[in-house]
């Protein structure tokens, strides 16, 4: 991680961290090091670094502090796979093949394991085939994500049951959650296709981050969601809290915009309506209940908010995430989960109490930078 600090007084720096926020540091000094824990009470936001600097060292905009180094296993590796689905019409089928294609770019910028699937003429072994055997054979372990990605049409039965329309055999929402059930990777499912959304219940879990065109199983029309996510996700301008990469929750939020703006311009009713799921309810949160990159609508069971995780999935890393050893990388991402949860616990303690716990475990996430 590298923070870059400006001194703005003797009390404090203006530190740009983790997620673009910039925020106050309190300082605390011990010989020619400070171990900075902020946290920025009227905004909400948290950010925590740890910053190496020498005692009554001046420092430009650009010092930079390093912690980590790159390191790789095979199941450190991102592996993405994208289906292809049956094309119907050919207008629907070209579309599909130039998501695909941007996603084959990305893949090929973020240095990850593409399998597309869907593509070439059908034949032997089915697309069912490629699928499942694609999924299963994907490593269980490790810290490497794992990214599906469906461009196509879906159907759905009017009860529980959708399916994923593919050149020959389909496969059911609970097919799919089958083959995905042995993996313990962070994985993400992007679902762009109509009818997507009994896709969420089944596939939502922990340590996954599930987001779907349509908020109901009726909503049956082509969905133009898949393209504008494949537009997004690699797209500097989508990087709304601007820590230098683009992560899943803020592509998903980006290509919502660019949807609703699509349906608006042409004065059409909107017909599909994207989700995310990231804490495992299998519930969904829509892109209208952010104001940035946080949730700020409650869900009528209090459960906790989406978002946290989906900000940590990103397909190309920022060249200071990069720098991080994927064990510190995971342990920090625990500890930020663990943050946001206990930020939705607010209401339920005094001022003081809160803020105390806070910092405890904001020392905690930089004394996890300060060892590396």
């Amino acid at each position: 991680m590298i923070a870059n600090a400006q001194r703005v007084g003797d009390d404090g720096l203006v530190v740009r961290v983790l997620r673009g926020t910039a925020v106050k540091v309190a300082m605390s000094v011990s010989g020619s090091f400070a171990l900075a824990a902020a946290f920025a009470r009227t905004s909400g936001l948290i950010a925590l670094v740890t910053v190496a600097m020498s005692v009554g060292e001046s420092f430009g905009a650009d010092a930079p502090v390093e912690v980590g180094l790159p390191g790789a296993t095979s199941t450190d590796k991102t592996s993405i796979i994208v289906v292809v689905g049956a094309p119907g019409e050919d207008e629907f089928g070209n579309a599909f093949l130039e998501s695909a294609a941007r996603w084959e770019k990305a893949a090929q910028q973020a240095g990850a394991r593409l399998t597309v699937i869907g593509r070439e003429p059908a034949g032997t072994p089915t697309d069912y085939d490629q699928v499942k055997a694609a999924i299963t054979g994907e490593p269980r372990a490790g810290s490497g994500e794992l990214w599906l990605v469906l461009l196509g049409h879906g159907t759905f039965d009017g009860a529980k049951e959708a399916k994923f329309n593919l050149r020959g055999p389909d496969f059911s929402s609970s097919e799919l959650a089958e083959w995905l059930n042995p993996i313990l990777r962070p994985t993400a499912i992007i679902d762009a296709s109509s009818a997507s959304s009994p896709f969420m219940n089944k596939l939502s879990a922990s340590n996954r981050v599930v987001i779907t065109a349509t908020r109901s199983g009726y909503e049956q029309n082509y969905t133009r969601f898949g393209r504008y996510m494949s537009e997004t996700i690699t797209d500097p301008a989508s990087d709304l809290d601007k820590d230098g990469e683009t992560s899943l929750l803020e592509a998903f939020l980006s290509a919502s915009a660019k949807l609703s703006e699509f349906y608006k311009t042409e004065g059409r009713l909107a017909t599909e309506h994207p989700l995310i799921d990231d804490n495992g309810d299998g519930l969904g949160t829509a892109p209208d209940w952010f104001r940035g990159v946080t949730a700020v609508k409650k869900a009528a069971n209090n459960a906790s908010a989406d978002g946290p995780r989906a900000l940590q999935f990103a397909l190309i890393h920022s060249s200071n995430e990069q720098k991080l050893p994927p064990e510190i990388r995971a342990k920090r991402d625990q500890i930020e989960l663990s943050i946001a949860k206990f930020r939705d616990r607010k209401a339920e303690m005094s001022e003081d109490e809160y803020y105390q716990r806070l910092e405890v475990m904001l020392l905690e996430l930089a004394r996890l930078y300060n060892g590396s």
